[in-house]
């Protein structure tokens, strides 16, 4: 599946539009990793825990939007948004993403 952000494909065109598309994740950081990130933002420096549950959650919700792509019978996914959010939840933080885009059928 072709996933771009560009509202078209180059050398390629569009034979079928489907309409939007979107996945979704949100995946909660375990105490440690909240602790230490705590602990980076006040002495600086990258947290790498974070970093990594943030790519992951960025997988899932494109491999998500993906597979509503291909249930319509899409060969490729144009116009791709990512929006990326904190959501607390008392004394943890849940971390989520959600990508869309609109479904095609390219030649």
């Amino acid at each position: 599946m072709l996933v771009t952000t560009t509202p078209d494909i180059s050398g390629k065109e569009i034979k079928k539009y489907y309409g939007l598309v979107s996945g979704e994740a949100i995946l909660g950081a375990n105490i440690f990793k909240d602790i230490f990130a705590s602990i980076r933002d006040i002495v600086g420096g990258r947290s790498e825990a974070y970093e990594q549950e943030l790519r992951k959650a960025k997988q899932i919700a494109i491999e998500e939007m993906c597979a509503q792509a291909r249930a319509y019978g899409a060969n490729a996914v144009i116009g791709v948004d990512l929006d990326y959010e904190t959501i607390s939840m008392g004394s943890s933080n849940m971390l989520m993403v959600a990508a869309s885009g609109t479904a095609v059928t390219t030649s």
